[in-house]
C-alpha cells in the first residue's frame, strides 16, 4: 500500500513548539542523499490522515516537497507522540530508493479454522503476531497471511515452513516457533468430566 503525503521544508530559525500551535508538525528525511537530512513541516490534518492508514516500519509513502522541490518513495521510520496529549509530536522518514532491500514489519493475520480448534477443542496460541522481513520497497506486503486449517492439537509452525510473498525473507531464526495448537485448558476438561459423570448418576 502506497500513500501520497505533501510537505514543506521548515523554515530556518522555525522553533518546533510554534510551529505546533499553528497546526504543523515537525518531521525530518533521511536518505535521500547520504547522511544529508533535510527539515519539514507537515500539516496537522495530513499527519492525521496518514496515521489512520500507514504504520511505522511498514507502509510506502510517496513524500513530495513541494517547496524543493524533491519526490519520492519513503518509510515512516519513526513516530514520537506527546506523552501528555497523545497527539503526533515529531515523524521521521527514510528514502528508500538507491538502497536496495529494506527492513521492515509486517503484521501477522492468522486465516482458518485450526482442525485442533474446531474438533479436538484445542486453543490457538498465536506466538508471533509481526515479523521483521526484508524485501525491495516495492515488494512490502501489507501483510502475511497465515493458514492454520490444518494444525491439529500439538501441532506448530515454524518461520521456515511460512509461505512467503515473493521476494520477502524473514530476518528471524528458521526455528521459531509462530503458532501453534495447545491441548484443551484443564478447566475445560474437568467441567466437560463433570457434566459426564452427572448425567451418568442421573
Amino acid at each position: 500500500m502506497a500513500l501520497t503525503v505533501e510537505c514543506q521544508k521548515r523554515p530556518e530559525g522555525s522553533k518546533p513548539g510554534a510551529l505546533r500551535r499553528s497546526g504543523e508538525i515537525p518531521a525530518n528525511l533521511y536518505g535521500h542523499k547520504g547522511t544529508e537530512s533535510i527539515s519539514l513541516t507537515i500539516n496537522a490534518k495530513t499527519v492525521e490522515r496518514l496515521l489512520k492508514k500507514a504504520s511505522v516500519n511498514n507502509t510506502l509513502i510517496d513524500l513530495n516537497i513541494t517547496d524543493i522541490p524533491w519526490r519520492g518513495k519513503t518509510l515512516l521510520r519513526e513516530l514520537q507522540i506527546h506523552p501528555a496529549k497523545g497527539t503526533p509530536y515529531h515523524l521521521s522518514f527514510f528514502a528508500v530508493a538507491g538502497h536496495g532491500d529494506t527492513t521492515v514489519e509486517v503484521p501477522l493475520r492468522y486465516v482458518g479454522n485450526a482442525v485442533g480448534v474446531k474438533q479436538e477443542g484445542g486453543v490457538l496460541d498465536t506466538v508471533i503476531t509481526e515479523l521483521q522481513v526484508s524485501c525491495a520497497p516495492e515488494n512490502i506486503p501489507d501483510v502475511i497471511e497465515i493458514d492454520v486449517s490444518n494444525l491439529n492439537v500439538g501441532d506448530s509452525l515454524h518461520i521456515n515452513e511460512l509461505l512467503l510473498p515473493e521476494g520477502v525473507t524473514v530476518l528471524a531464526i528458521p526455528e521459531l516457533v509462530v503458532v501453534n495448537v495447545l491441548p484443551p485448558r484443564v478447566s475445560e476438561i474437568e467441567s466437560e468430566t463433570a457434566s459426564t459423570d452427572s448425567e451418568t448418576a442421573s
